[in-house]
């Protein structure tokens, strides 16, 4: 599930000064004294106090004065040595810790194991978060896993849902095949497993870093849905099926990953997800629950409803013809989604007119490829990037996705909780923001009490 909302939000990564997309390669660190982080903040702190006027970036926090006796080019040099200093130490801690991705400047790289990898792309400052949409966030979680629970439990809703949508996208259409199989025997999921993560875009005291044990806690999540099972016989009987691909028809090539897709879905297993639970997650979906009383068809608690709904960017149909036509004349309020997960697929700008206007012309199930999306215009600030071992400064903006994991029993919730968060930060100038897509780059958070 997706939500978005939009307030300002500001980074704690521009307090090192420098030319916007200055990029400056990583090196092995050559023997030198260790340059004074304080003193060298505190001069950071005084040029950004007062921004250049018109300067729509957000300002850092500090408000140090800058030392005496440190002259500008003297604490110029000392800031771009912490700097590289910090992105050494943090890429070769990547390297150590696994934290690495394919790199696709290495020919290589996917077809010889380990080799061709680079450290995942980072951030190397975290981003200030308010701490109340923080809280809010978390809040949100089981209400979320709840919504998605119910909502998987309505198999006519998911199939009616998606009816036009099967007709215009086959992946779609063959998820649906696969549930409509399971309604027909009343294949019923008594124990059922959910991680997730919905998202938030928001507009140096370390107990101000929240901790961020995702992976931790979602193994401990798995492990409970395994002793919930409770099959003694050991290394026979499959008890949990975690799906780490299958939500994209790459990973589908073949009838036999749909074979094994059926029937791992007619198993005893636990699926994390199960079929239904996948097609909860489509974009469709979404776009149905943010119609009026739709979440009244699920949840009885007004005050869930109404924090769901504060949450949720806008969503329509383009059989909506009066938003089509806004979207045509301000197509840059808008993103169009098609179904797809990842990054690299939405449609934006000048792109998104052109889209429109066809598919106005050619009418027909095409229009239900697709939904339009309330663009969210988060306010913008200077980070230090560190991408492929090359360090540089941008104007960017962030996305917060706060995970969250469910595990019911027949009548018997087990789990239903938040546990860790994703920091997605993104160039700004760049419209899509999938870091396995290679767009955005991994963050932390610094909470704020503005």
């Amino acid at each position: 599930m997706s939500s978005c909302v939009t307030t300002p939000h500001h980074h704690h990564h521009g307090c090192f000064s420098g030319s916007r997309r200055r990029r400056r390669l990583l090196q092995a660190p050559a023997p030198r004294a260790r340059p004074r982080l304080v003193v060298v903040a505190a001069a950071a702190a005084a040029r950004h106090v007062a921004p250049p006027p018109g300067r729509a970036v957000a300002s850092r926090a500090m408000s140090a004065e800058a030392p005496l006796g440190v002259a500008p080019a003297a604490a110029e040099e000392e800031m771009a040595a912490v700097v590289d200093e910090m992105a050494e130490e943090a890429a070769v801690w990547c390297a150590v810790h696994g934290l690495v991705v394919g790199d696709r400047a290495e020919p290589r790289s996917g077809t010889i194991p380990g080799v061709g990898l680079v450290h995942a792309p980072f951030a190397l400052l975290p981003t200030r978060f308010p701490a109340s949409f923080w809280k809010q966030a978390r809040e949100l979680a089981p209400i979320f896993n709840d919504l998605v629970d119910r909502v998987s439990l309505d198999g006519e809703f998911l199939q009616d849902s998606l009816s036009r949508t099967r007709q215009v996208d086959d992946f779609t259409s063959r998820l649906l095949d696969i549930h409509a199989k399971m309604m027909e025997v009343n294949k019923e999921e008594f124990i059922r497993t959910l991680l997730n993560r919905h998202g938030k875009v928001l507009g140096l005291d370390s107990k101000r870093i929240p901790q961020n044990w995702a992976a931790t806690q979602f193994a401990e999540a798995l492990s409970m849905a395994w002793t919930e099972f409770n099959n003694k016989r050991d290394g026979q009987t499959v008890s949990v099926v975690y799906f780490r691909a299958g939500y994209s028809p790459n990973d589908y090539p073949s009838e036999a990953e749909w074979r094994a897709r059926l029937l791992m879905e007619q198993s005893s297993a636990i699926k994390c997800p199960s079929i239904s639970y996948h097609l909860v997650g489509t974009k469709k979906i979404q776009q149905e629950l943010a119609k009026p009383n739709i979440l009244e068809r699920f949840l009885n608690n007004k005050e869930d409803i109404a924090k769901l709904r504060k949450c949720f960017a806008g969503l329509w149909s383009l059989d909506n013809e009066e938003i089509v036509k806004t979207a045509i004349e301000k197509p840059d309020l808008f993103v169009l989604k098609p179904q797809r997960e990842g990054g690299g697929n939405n449609i934006y700008g000048h792109d998104l007119r052109e889209t429109l206007v066809r598919l106005q012309k050619e009418q027909g199930e095409a229009l239900a490829a697709y939904i339009l999306m309330q663009r969210i215009f988060p306010r913008a600030s200077l980070t230090h990037l560190v991408q492929g071992g090359v360090c540089f400064e941008d104007l960017t903006i962030s996305e917060l996705g706060i995970f969250g994991a469910y595990l019911r029993n027949k009548d018997k919730v087990v789990l239903n909780n938040q546990c860790g968060y994703l920091m997605r930060t993104k160039v700004s100038s760049s419209n899509e923001g999938g870091v396995a897509a290679g767009f955005a780059v991994l963050d932390s958070i610094l909470l704020t009490d503005e």
